[in-house]
């Protein structure tokens, strides 16, 4: 039983501006972190001995099939970051793109989250399909990020001096 009891039509009309909301939010947070936040592929952003470079999403996932079908978000922000394709393949360039890939994930955790709280207005059943719209749409971003920034990593470390 939902915390508040609303009629179903402002119960859609609270869901809609609440995502929009929560989105904006974890976008606004994120493209206002310091970059060096995001500076090391430790913690959450570590790419795992299991991704096996980017190769298992892409071998399960088939990532490349439909990457082109995911917006740029950067788009939102006046000096955004644009992922949707590489525009230069220096290593300078190469690591800011991988900076931006572990904002952009973050981002998408975080954009997560706050489908918990549909749960206080909303009957289960539009709860769980609320909890269900935040995981399909931010977890083929997560693994998106994920995949590029493998790659780009591999690059960058035989690219670096002394390798």
């Amino acid at each position: 039983m939902p915390f508040v009891e609303l009629p179903l039509y402002w119960i859609a009309i609270l869901d809609i501006a609440a995502w929009g909301v929560f989105h904006m939010a974890a976008s606004a947070a994120c493209y206002y972190m310091p970059a060096r936040w995001f500076s090391e592929p430790a913690g959450l952003y570590r790419i795992r001995n299991w991704e096996r470079g980017g190769r298992f999403w892409q071998k399960y996932l088939r990532v490349k099939s439909w990457k082109h079908l995911v917006p740029d978000g950067a788009a939102m922000f006046q000096n955004g970051f644009a992922k949707k394709h590489l525009q230069q393949q220096d290593a300078d360039y190469l690591g800011v793109f991988v900076l931006e890939s572990r904002r952009a994930e973050l981002t998408h955790w975080l954009t997560i989250l706050p489908g918990a709280l549909f749960f206080l207005w909303n009957p289960l059943w539009a709860a769980w399909i609320n909890v269900f719209y935040a995981l399909a749409l931010n977890i083929p971003i997560i693994i998106l990020q994920r995949t590029n920034r493998a790659r780009l990593e591999r690059v960058t470390a035989r690219r670096k001096p002394g390798r």
